[in-house]
């Protein structure tokens, strides 16, 4: 049994109403005391977290669950799925296993999430207090983002659906490749990651599941207000050698939110949890 599929039998599949729809989604809960909910990036899933949740969870009550249309949650094909409905997600697992308060712990695509998360909360309409917000590698500055050029052409309305259906694993890997650090060994995990993502014929539906790009695009102004005025303390953890939003990212952090702690890692690309796991582990944890 690989680690992805470890993963999954160790957590369970619940059904969750989103919109006019019942969906299964898949959810870990493990560790107790605070708890801290982990959101994932495209195009992997909860597994992402693997490495660091051992450890979390002797401190932390972890909500870990894969979003719709990735991993073993439900891959609805002909759906539009976008940012917000990912959103109403995290809301209603919350309502689902009780919890009032939490820190987020995001990245990538779930950076995303948690600034729709963070708008709600400014507008009086999150019933969850958020205490705290550890965010990794994404497109917070959606203008400052460079997306891969196997993004672009997921992106393209005519070039997407073909791209989609075209996709194996060995092409999957390759442009997975440029986003790990140069030095780093990504082969186990970019395996781990095709398993995320062919789970149930999912790379059929890549293509919608790209349109957070739109997304980010669309709401970029509601997103980026709500991270610059929040209260909720802010905490960063950056690899600097990410190609899609690295350093070029981190500058604008630094300049528009001088304040907010920024652990800059040199040596890291994209994937943080997967490339630095201990220090993310141990920054998370205040060490």
């Amino acid at each position: 049994m690989s680690g992805i599929e470890e993963w999954w039998s160790s957590g369970e599949l619940i059904t969750i109403r989103l919109g006019d729809s019942d969906r299964t989604i898949f959810v870990r809960r493990i560790g107790s005391g605070p708890s801290m909910t982990l959101l994932h990036g495209f195009p992997s899933s909860s597994h992402d977290w693997a490495r660091v949740a051992p450890t979390l969870a002797g401190d932390h009550a972890l909500l870990l669950f894969d979003f719709l249309g990735f991993g073993a949650s439900e891959k609805p094909l002909e759906h539009a799925y976008s940012l917000h409905e990912q959103t109403d997600l995290v809301e209603a697992l919350w309502a689902l296993t009780g919890i009032r308060e939490t820190a987020i712990v995001a990245h990538d695509y779930g950076v995303s999430v948690a600034q729709e998360l963070l708008a709600r909360r400014a507008e009086g309409a999150l019933s969850v207090d958020l205490v705290a917000l550890h965010l990794l590698n994404g497109g917070l500055y959606p203008d400052v983002a460079r997306p891969e050029p196997g993004q672009l052409a997921l992106l393209d309305p005519e070039l997407g659906p073909q791209f989609s259906a075209a996709l194996t694993e060995e092409l999957f890997v390759a442009a997975l490749k440029p986003t790990f650090a140069p030095d780093f060994d990504a082969a186990d995990d970019s395996a781990e990651m095709w398993r995320a993502i062919a789970r149930n014929g999912g790379q059929a539906i890549t293509h919608r599941l790209i349109q957070y790009i739109a997304d980010r695009a669309l709401h970029g102004e509601r997103w980026v207000g709500a991270l610059e005025s929040t209260d909720v303390p802010l905490a960063f953890f950056w690899g600097m050698l990410d190609p899609v939003s690295g350093a070029h990212m981190a500058e604008r952090i630094r300049e528009r939110l001088p304040t907010a702690p920024l652990r800059a890692l040199a040596n890291i690309g994209h994937w943080p949890a997967l490339e630095a796991a201990e220090p993310l582990t141990a920054s998370l944890l205040g060490d």
